[in-house]
């Protein structure tokens, strides 16, 4: 068959074999964001380079005054998510002041550039397009909330940003800890030795090895037409979590919309990750460059995969000062939907200490 005319018959059969598209994408955040009865101010905010970021903006009809109205929370999500994933937090946590919530640079609706493979040129990239959407909206200062990889960029944006950041809250942030050593290491001053992790098997090599050469969510658009089964096959909490507000798809229809478009984040993301999901740039070792005086609490789930230990060590490392880190009972790593209560009781007390 001629080059050109399988070429034209691939590009008209792709589309119909991944059911996705934008449109298919804003219909269903759509269904999610008319739970909420607040002012809601969603439109797209346009940075210097023209990318586009899709906001969200949630204020009190009550806080009338300018002066009333407590410094504003900015809330990041984490990999593979969208705004739609703070369903349950956004009405809660905007009673005393303004609450935005963006799609990250290559996720959701925001626009989708290219990344570099550059783990730290990726970062970047990422960090700059929040400080200019910040400028864009016009924000003085904020207190910074970030969720797992969201959590990981909200320390690299106040680590270069600072003066804009009141307090740094990261919840579950992946990242942080350091890849544990694997290999045998004889300290020859001490007499000391590391002990070895049992090797892994070759076929966990072996798949480890092939899964790196691809986007972590390939698997989703190779699926084609069992896209939308395998989110729901796989990841069925996600409809448990949100089950009293949706007795259908709606959330897990809104996670596969949101990763089966064209990779872009993800391609940023696995830029900076290791394989196995370790930061390439651990964020412990960086960690100590936040200003002593910025307060910062790290909320984790208390049955997450994430381990509250990096959260430890961050109180070591800034020597107790203004760190404080808090576990919540009875959630897993999305702990803002585990435990939306809780978790908007310990976010509001803690904006609440802001002012």
């Amino acid at each position: 068959m001629d080059p050109a005319t399988t070429t034209a018959i691939n590009i008209h059969w792709w589309p119909s074999w991944r059911p996705t598209s934008m449109s298919l994408l804003k219909t269903t955040e759509s269904k999610i964001l008319a739970c909420i009865q607040k002012d809601l101010w969603a439109r797209f905010v346009t940075l210097p380079n023209q990318d586009r970021i899709w906001t969200l903006t949630l204020t009190n009809k009550v806080v009338r005054k300018p002066a009333e109205k407590g410094t504003p929370l900015v809330m990041v999500h984490g990999f593979g998510g969208g705004v739609g994933l703070w369903i349950r937090n956004l009405e809660a946590l905007s009673r005393s002041r303004p609450v935005y919530a963006f799609d990250l640079l290559g996720f959701g609706r925001s626009s989708r550039p290219p990344f570099p493979s550059d783990a730290a040129k990726a970062e970047e990239q990422f960090v700059n397009s929040i400080e200019q959407w910040r400028q864009s909206v016009g924000l003085e200062n904020m207190i910074l909330l970030g969720h797992s990889l969201g959590g990981y960029l909200a320390a690299s944006y106040a680590i270069q940003y600072p003066s804009r950041v009141s307090h740094l809250i990261l919840v579950d942030p992946w990242g942080f800890p350091e890849r544990p050593q694997t290999q045998t290491q004889e300290d020859e001053g001490q007499g000391t030795q590391v002990v070895k992790r049992p090797p892994l098997p070759r076929w966990v090599k072996a798949i480890a090895a092939v899964v790196s050469l691809f986007n972590p969510l390939a698997v989703i658009r190779a699926a084609g037409p069992w896209g939308p089964g395998l989110v729901n096959r796989f990841r069925p909490d996600f409809k448990r979590k949100f089950e009293d507000l949706f007795d259908d798809d709606t959330m897990t229809q809104y996670i596969y919309h949101c990763n089966a478009q064209t990779p872009s984040g993800e391609v940023g993301f696995r830029a900076m990750a290791e394989s196995l999901g370790w930061a390439k740039r651990p964020m412990l070792q960086r960690v100590h460059l936040l200003p002593p005086t910025m307060p910062l609490t790290m909320l984790y789930g208390a049955r997450s995969w994430v381990a509250s230990s990096s959260g430890d060590r961050v109180v070591q490392i800034r020597d107790q000062a203004n760190t404080e880190v808090l576990l919540i009972n009875e959630a897993s790593h999305h702990v803002y939907a585990d435990q939306p209560e809780e978790f908007n009781r310990v976010v509001e007390s803690i904006c609440d200490s802001v002012d």
